[in-house]
């Protein structure tokens, strides 16, 4: 039987609002987006991969729109929010979800890639906002940024997910106090182990296998993106300022001064360990990244680089 707080049981709050949704070609923007039409809201669905997004997009039962959107392109994001209104109506909830890792020594990851983790997990969600906020504004919406407890302490090798993680949950909770006279709710989600494709290559980097070898057992479980869209979407129905995926990550929070210490010991080791030596070089994380990093890369190169790719 399902829980009586649940968004799907009676007759969803949901129900006939519009949902916009970044980087829902994988794992949890997918996910997010199946709960959300679930719910009764009419998803759009935004990300890099037209082809997977349409995908994702197939067995919803709702309408829906998706659209090849990078969200550091702020022109295209802005049509994005026109075709939605248009097609779709103003939206009530924008969840800014996109987002890639690179994992590797900073010295080691070219100055380019670092900065496009930067410009897509913290830019571009500020992009995403800018461009839904008179929507947001006339509908007394709902922002959601979904960060990641990369922001309770920063572990080396992931120097830029971390900081723009960091950055991320910072620029939501400035925006809450910002966007109450406008009556917009914003809330931000911690996410932690989550089986999308992202975390397949974490085991190469042997400072987060280390970190995640010294957590309870409890705290290494993977969880599948389905069930953090279920949280996800629940936090959404309440409009909630801030949602835990798992749920006993709220209580961490007052822990978090703790965390920063416990990291670098724990990583200071590993790494005076293997004396520099690591097993995997720096790297994208994730097919969806990789996605994201050749379509920026082939956009961005001179036309003659283009040909010899």
């Amino acid at each position: 039987m399902s829980h009586p707080s649940s968004p799907r049981t009676r007759v969803s709050p949901l129900r006939g609002r519009v949902a916009v949704v970044t980087g829902a070609a994988r794992g949890v923007g997918a996910a997010l987006a199946a709960a959300l039409s679930a719910a009764g809201a009419r998803v759009a669905l935004l990300g890099r991969e037209e082809e997977r997004l349409r995908e994702a997009a197939a067995g919803l039962l709702t309408p829906t729109l998706c659209f090849e959107a990078d969200v550091t392109d702020p022109a295209t994001l802005d049509a994005a929010a026109r075709e939605v209104e248009a097609r779709l109506g103003p939206a009530d909830v924008v969840v800014a979800n996109a987002g890639i890792a690179v994992s590797g020594p900073f010295r080691e990851i070219e100055a380019d890639l670092w900065q496009r983790v930067i410009d897509v997990n913290l830019t571009g969600a500020a992009n995403t906002v800018r461009a839904f906020l008179p929507q947001l504004a006339s509908t007394r919406g709902y922002f959601l940024q979904v960060a990641s407890t990369a922001s309770f302490g920063s572990a080396p090798m992931m120097s830029a997910y971390c900081a723009s993680k960091s950055g991320a949950e910072s620029f939501a909770q400035a925006l809450r106090c910002e966007l109450i006279p406008d009556g917009i709710a914003v809330g931000v989600a911690y996410l932690h182990w989550t089986g999308t494709d992202m975390i397949r290559g974490f085991d190469d980097n042997p400072v987060l296998r280390a970190l995640r070898a010294h957590q309870p057992r409890f705290a290494r479980r993977v969880q599948t993106p389905a069930r953090v869209a279920d949280l996800l979407t629940t936090g959404i129905v309440h409009r909630a300022p801030r949602v835990y995926a798992p749920p006993w990550l709220r209580w961490c929070q007052p822990l978090r001064p703790v965390f920063p210490a416990l990291v670098a010991h724990i990583s200071r080791r590993e790494l005076q360990r293997r004396s520099g030596s690591f097993t995997a070089g720096p790297g994208v994380l994730g097919e969806g990244g990789l996605a994201d990093w050749n379509a920026h890369r082939s956009a961005t190169s001179p036309p003659q680089d283009r040909q010899t790719d």
